[in-house]
């Protein structure tokens, strides 16, 4: 299974269980797998653009990704606090 499909699965399980912890009322878990996607999603872009040629766009996810996958973390231990 190459990569883009392991994270495309995994991205849309993610938003699923997103969208189900609002119904649910659990905003805090919904805001960790919505940053958690936006983390995933922009660093494929990120690999996607560097390999076609696109390094300045392609720097430039990159930092987003490392700017959500911050805010990841800190959603994650903001849950436990």
């Amino acid at each position: 299974m190459n990569i883009q499909r392991l994270t495309g699965i995994v991205t849309a399980v993610a938003s699923v269980l997103a969208v189900w912890f609002l119904f649910q009322q659990q905003f805090a878990i919904a805001v960790v797998l919505i940053s958690f996607t936006f983390t995933l999603t922009n660093a494929l872009r990120a690999k996607d653009m560097n390999e076609k040629g696109y390094v300045k766009e392609a720097k430039v996810m990159r930092g987003v990704s490392f700017f959500f996958s911050v805010l990841t973390i800190a959603a994650i231990v903001s849950l436990f606090i």
